[in-house]
């Protein structure tokens, strides 16, 4: 978690920012000479406690929204045995099951916590894309089984008992999915989960399908019996609609989408850096709910290889606290030999050349 990143180094940054400013009055110059001081290192190791930190948080959010649902159910399942209603029932399981799609999730969320190797180079953080496909599926298959037991319904309808019961065990479904939905929503975008994200929207989904059964039961007292059919295929559509948001964010992370104005973000806080003369380019790439990014910039042709390394270490110590949620950087420095143009292209083609 790039905040937590930020906060363990915030005293030492507002240090730093206080001498830059007393002592030479521009950002940065204070930090370079003291970095080409202290041995420094750019192990991504040095970044593993706050990446930690997010997976913690993400499982917990899966485990207590786990429980909350788990709670809901059994409130739900005395209801049936008392009740004896069918429809409520298949509701009660239909919660349970989907309250298990928090499995795969955690467990991505634990494989994120592994190291890299030397087959995994960049980790496991793309097991939560895998992840989402799981919970996306989860949710399309709560779409289809709420069409097809509607449209059953609409076919061979029946009455239903124990209206009151029913109607009670719908409205504790509707509240405990929804606020285990807005949890997880609220810490999915928070540590920059798209799965977790995708996981609230199928809590959300359940709490619509509880609420098709108070829908229902209301009709049923009124004694229509096409109630209960009509509102579940209206719930089925509602379902649908949640399926195309949580899968474009599926999609988008699998396709390595980024927000754009992160990338300005990013080129902004690079061309403030004392020494660079352009940036030619920026990637930001998801992997799991952590960020990574690639930067090339153009720096003075007649540097040291020591003082562009310098420059390219504070572009990437800067871009880490500009980025949110970005934790690893790899900065890539070119010579710029005259003005107007960069000579990277000529030295790289001079060395191909065979001799003589």
């Amino acid at each position: 978690m790039t905040q937590g990143r930020h906060d363990h180094h915030h005293h030492h940054h507002d240090h730093d920012r206080r001498d830059d400013h007393r002592h030479h009055g521009r950002p940065g110059r204070w930090h370079r000479l003291r970095h080409a001081a202290v041995p420094h290192s750019h192990d991504s190791r040095t970044r593993v406690d706050p990446a930690l930190e997010t997976s913690r948080e993400g499982l917990r959010a899966l485990w207590i929204s786990l429980v909350g649902l788990g709670v809901t159910a059994a409130a739900q399942a005395v209801i049936v045995v008392h009740s004896g209603s069918v429809a409520l029932l298949g509701d009660t399981l239909h919660n349970v099951t989907d309250a298990l799609t928090a499995v795969p999730l955690a467990i991505a969320f634990l494989l994120g916590r592994k190291a890299a190797t030397r087959s995994y180079t960049y980790g496991y953080g793309r097991a939560e894309d895998i992840a989402g496909i799981i919970i996306v599926a989860a949710i399309a298959a709560s779409a289809v089984a709420a069409a097809w037991t509607a449209i059953g319904r609409l076919l061979h309808p029946t009455d239903m008992s124990h209206v009151p019961w029913v109607a009670g065990a719908g409205v504790v479904g509707f509240v405990g999915n929804e606020l285990v939905a807005r949890y997880r929503i609220r810490v999915g975008r928070r540590i920059g989960s798209a799965a977790l994200v995708a996981d609230g929207l199928h809590a959300r989904t359940d709490g619509y399908t509880s609420l098709a059964v108070v829908a229902a039961a209301g009709g049923a007292a009124l004694g229509w019996r096409w109630a209960d059919p009509v509102v579940g295929l209206a719930i089925a559509v509602a379902i649908t609609v949640v399926l195309a948001d949580a899968g474009r964010q599926i999609y988008r992370r699998l396709m390595d989408a980024v927000d754009p104005t992160l990338v300005d973000r990013a080129e902004r806080t690079l061309r403030d850096v004392d020494g660079v003369r352009d940036v030619t380019g920026v990637r930001l790439r998801w992997i799991g709910h952590r960020l990574h990014a690639e930067a090339d910039l153009v720096v003075d042709a007649g540097l040291s290889l020591v003082a562009a390394h310098e420059i390219a270490a504070d572009a990437e110590h800067r871009l880490t606290h500009a980025v949110p949620r970005l934790t690893s950087a790899t900065v890539h420095t070119d010579p710029d030999s005259h003005p107007g143009g960069h000579h990277h292209a000529d030295l790289s083609h001079r060395r191909r050349q065979p001799a003589g």
